[in-house]
């Protein structure tokens, strides 16, 4: 008998999706021949993962290699989890990939970066997507006191794309054999050729509300799950707050930060930027429409459609009106399970807070390094050598939906959230923006209660933050 691959994925391999990297990533195999005729017996796995296609011949792309004895079946299994997730993380910044991301018209450079929820029109993946594929062997040795080596022939995995999402207890796995896996395509993640209308990455209600001068992302899955898939342009229409309507169409391509043909992997992850902030950087046809006032208290509809022309699902953005009492909105963006980014902006009352943490000492008075001794008034008594202040912020929201409550678990479970501040009207070259508009917190609410209309007539939610940087002062 040869080696062989007993348990692999079920999705995520070439022209079958992707997978997401945040679950138990099994792969189990064979050989019962060396098992049983040779010593000291260890299944390997060689982990290779890369941006561009996995050449298992060579050893370029080589980040790892797993030995383990065979369990008392005679198999090597493998949870190659904690070593995947480590080379996938969540994208910040927007893209230089391809004909890189635009921001105000201006493409991204080191020296003109901008944030990815700044974006104009698309932007590619820098981080969340990879290529991997694993080599196993078989190594032993052929007598008790024989050194070890390989021993037969090894066998590779397939190719598989795996994204920056993790899955929850209750996100359902298909079972065909002994492989398993989850179903991107049936659970609509994916925004090319379905069977029915697909969603964005995000778990978000379809009906969505902003601010006029709000910044967001929506994210998708392109050349998934098959090369030739792709999600053509994004339909926008305008319902405008006297009536009427406009519409614009925004092609995805090379030229607008996308792409029309799978050139890397950067390409298989794409970010458009879809809210009212985004579309004043650049649409002239929005712009007009927040310069007359007719947008406030209307709203747009964004659409993707494929290159079969399939509509896919259709999402409503609510521009909000000012808020008549006069309270601060606050918009959040939060790194939801899908290793993207969602937002949600809190109208109704805020408050802020500062806590300070002094460092005293106990100045002398006068001067004793003169030649005479005089008494100041500055001097003396006790004073403060440092001074640290954490601003801490709560957060209410309107009146929301049972959809909403459970979308709100993640931004309590995010490990990355940020306050994200909206559309100024600026001059070229726009580089002033990386510390401007994204603002580091941390959420420090600790219990959440799923509520529901059964339970509670009117659902509202109340959430506490700081902000993780200290603000700083002068040290005496």
């Amino acid at each position: 008998m040869a080696l062989y691959i007993t348990q692999k994925p079920l999705y995520g391999d070439v022209d079958n999706g992707a997978i997401p990297v945040g679950q138990q990533v099994v792969f189990s195999v064979e050989d019962a021949f060396q098992v049983q005729n040779r010593y000291n017996v260890k299944y390997v796995a060689e982990v290779h993962i890369g941006t561009n296609p996995i050449n298992l011949s060579v050893g370029t792309q080589l980040v790892a290699s797993f030995k383990t004895t065979p369990n008392n079946a005679g198999v090597g299994i493998f949870d190659l989890q904690s070593i995947l997730e480590g080379y996938v993380s969540s994208d910040n910044l927007g893209s230089t990939s391809g004909n890189g991301s635009t921001y105000k018209g201006v493409t991204y450079t080191n020296s003109k970066s901008h944030p990815i929820h700044l974006i104009d029109k698309y932007a590619r993946t820098n981080n969340s997507v990879k290529y991997f594929a694993i080599q196993f062997t078989v190594e032993g040795s052929t007598t008790p006191t024989s050194s070890v080596q390989q021993l037969g022939d090894a066998v590779n995995s397939a190719q598989y794309i795996m994204f920056n999402g993790v899955l929850q207890y209750d996100n359902y796995l298909t079972q065909t054999g002994a492989d398993y896996g989850y179903n991107l395509k049936k659970n609509l993640l994916y925004t090319a050729k379905s069977t029915s209308a697909a969603k964005f990455l995000s778990n978000a209600p379809t009906t969505l509300y902003a601010n006029v001068n709000d910044y967001g992302t929506l994210s998708f899955l392109n050349f998934l799950p098959t090369s030739t898939d792709r999600i053509k342009q994004i339909n926008l229409v305008y319902y405008k707050n006297d009536g009427t309507t406009s519409s614009e169409n925004v092609t995805q391509n090379y030229t607008n930060g996308g792409a029309t043909n799978l050139d890397n992997i950067f390409t298989q992850l794409l970010y458009f930027g879809a809210f009212p902030g985004n579309l004043q950087n650049w649409s002239s046809t929005f712009q007009g429409l927040v310069a007359l006032g007719k947008i406030k208290g209307g709203y747009y509809t964004v659409q993707a459609q494929n290159d079969a022309d399939e509509l896919q699902q259709l999402y409503t953005i609510n521009v909000n009106c000012p808020n008549s009492k006069g309270y601060e909105s606050i918009r959040l963006t939060w790194l939801n399970q899908w290793g993207v980014w969602d937002y949600y902006t809190f109208t109704m009352k805020s408050t802020k807070s500062v806590t300070t943490n002094r460092t005293t000492y106990t100045q002398m008075s006068g001067t004793w390094n003169d030649s005479t001794y005089r008494i100041n008034g500055f001097q003396g008594g006790k004073k403060n050598f440092r001074v640290n202040s954490t601003e801490r912020i709560t957060v209410n929201t309107d009146f929301v939906t049972e959809a909403d409550a459970v979308w709100f678990e993640e931004l309590i479970n995010s490990q990355e959230v940020y306050v994200l501040n909206g559309y100024e009207t600026e001059t070229a070259p726009y580089n002033t923006m990386t510390n401007k508009y994204v603002e580091p917190i941390l959420i420090t609410s600790s219990n959440y209660i799923r509520k529901t209309i059964a339970n509670d007539k009117l659902i509202q939610y109340t959430f506490e933050m700081e902000r993780n940087k200290t603000q700083k002062t002068q040290t005496s």
